[in-house]
């Protein structure tokens, strides 16, 4: 199943050409549209980035680690 930050790299790539080609059949100049579909896309990535960003949460069905020292290998 696509998570969220599947969805968000999916839409980048179309917001940036979905918009652009849009744009640019209504009648907006190509030198107008790219910018307008960069924003798009840079807003997206923003969104991503800090308004639902990641965390250091635990996967679902792995325990939390305690706050044991890590193991050495040696």
């Amino acid at each position: 199943m696509a998570g969220y930050y599947d969805i968000v790299l999916g839409l980048i790539p179309l917001a940036l050409l979905g918009i652009t080609a849009a744009l640019t059949v209504v009648g907006a100049s190509v030198t107008t549209a790219v910018p307008v579909g960069a924003v798009v896309a840079i807003g997206l990535i923003g969104h991503a980035m800090f308004v639902n960003a990641p965390t250091d949460s635990p996967a679902a069905g792995r325990p939390a680690r305690s706050n044991q020292s890590p193991l050495n290998a040696d």
